[in-house]
């Protein structure tokens, strides 16, 4: 298996970190953006298909959701190449390197996608959460506050997903 730090690819930069600063902080993001689109797109499935009474609730929470999450990837995208790195985002590097279990293609109601989505935010709220620590270990305030923005988010997503589940 290819990890994100054999794609790692780094041009000449200004920037203030070293090459092992820069190494690894591309490719923790390029890992947060396989995971991010893999999940928008995880996501979308569960908006073209959901089906049941509480349809149109989901249908709209699941399509604000996937644009969020396509936020996402376009700011992680641009602090990789901020950083003087090659964002790798391609469908394929996605179907190699995400870190999300695949979705469940035999979900069809609403209870059946919010309990997939919920299990996928959850663990992509607990590494996004472990990321904050990585980038602080490497030197990178920007990128922990990059991530906690996201992490703050997802878990008001997670909520808003796990609120239709309970009760």
């Amino acid at each position: 298996m290819v990890t994100m730090r054999d794609r790692v690819v780094l041009y000449e930069s200004h920037i203030d970190f070293d090459q092992t600063q820069r190494q690894g902080l591309v490719a923790m993001l390029n890992q947060q953006l396989v995971d991010t689109l893999d999940l928008k797109m995880q996501v979308k499935q569960a908006h073209w298909n959901v089906k049941g009474m509480q349809f149109i609730a989901l249908h709209e929470l699941f399509d604000g959701l996937a644009t969020t999450l396509e936020g996402f990837s376009d700011l992680v995208a641009e602090r990789v190449a901020a950083l003087g790195g090659m964002a790798v985002g391609t469908a394929r590097a996605v179907a190699e390197g995400s870190q999300l279990p695949e979705y469940d293609l035999q979900a069809v109601n609403g209870q059946e996608h919010l309990r997939a989505l919920v299990g996928r935010y959850s663990q992509y709220g607990a590494q996004t959460r472990a990321n904050i620590d990585r980038a602080t270990a490497l030197g990178d305030a920007d990128t922990a506050d990059l991530f906690t923005e996201i992490s703050r988010q997802v878990d008001k997503d997670l909520w808003f997903l796990e609120a239709h589940l309970q009760g």
